[in-house]
């Protein structure tokens, strides 16, 4: 008998109670997330504990998130970063912005923070004069995520990590019909992806409290050819 939500839902809260600490603070975080009308677009906590752990793993000291919302995976990715680390996190929206910079101060993570707000094609080209990431966690607009990806390519170092979310669509990503903006703009993505001789790359499909959808992971390779720059 194949799965459906309710199953999916039951195994995230085990994992949870099996493998992740209770935390008040961001149970309030979800929670002023809720009352404030915010998108439930947030990660789930085992999704955060994997985004945590994997910015842990890859010893990354400087994290690029597009797409703050309510600041709940900014949270995570702040503590994940050492002492000196910091968190360059870009949302579009004022007023999810000015709750993420709340819910970043009851975290007690706001030092660690560069909140931007505006559009990322916007903000994105700012950061070229800054140190590069060894992070990034791409989270917005599916329609522009070729543009975040693009920027994101020269904004790394290489050995970087490059998380793009919600890829699989509810399944909806493998349908070549489809007229969906986001579906569209998400085979895209992975289609450069593919196609970059610079990033090494996979996708995998995930369930549980968030539904149906999925990640790609890409590894941000050495610069090996001049014709690199035009992909």
């Amino acid at each position: 008998m194949p799965f459906v939500a309710k199953e999916w839902s039951a195994v995230d809260a085990f994992f949870e109670g099996a493998l992740l600490e209770e935390e008040p603070v961001l149970d309030d975080v979800l929670a002023k997330c809720a009352a404030a009308g915010l998108p439930e677009h947030q990660v789930s906590p085992p999704q955060a504990k994997f985004l945590y752990l994997l910015t842990k793993l890859r010893g990354a000291r400087r994290v690029l998130e597009i797409g703050t919302l309510g600041g709940y995976s900014g949270i995570w990715f702040a503590r994940a970063v050492p002492p000196d680390g910091e968190v360059v996190t870009i949302e579009v929206e004022p007023t999810f912005a000015e709750l993420a910079a709340e819910n970043f101060a009851a975290a007690g993570v706001a030092d660690k923070i560069d909140l931007k707000v505006g559009d990322a094609n916007d903000v994105l080209p700012s950061l070229l004069d800054g140190p590069p990431f060894d992070l990034v966690f791409v989270d917005a607009d599916k329609k522009s995520n070729v543009a975040y990806l693009e920027w994101t390519l020269a904004l790394t170092r290489p050995g970087a990590a490059i998380v793009l979310d919600n890829v699989a669509r509810a399944g909806a990503v493998a349908d070549p019909d489809s007229t969906d903006p986001s579906v569209l703009g998400t085979r895209a993505a992975l289609d450069w992806i593919g196609r970059c001789p610079r990033l090494e790359a996979t996708a995998l499909q995930t369930v549980g409290t968030k539904g149906y959808d999925g990640f790609a992971l890409a590894l941000v390779r050495e610069r090996r050819a001049e014709h690199d720059d035009a992909t």
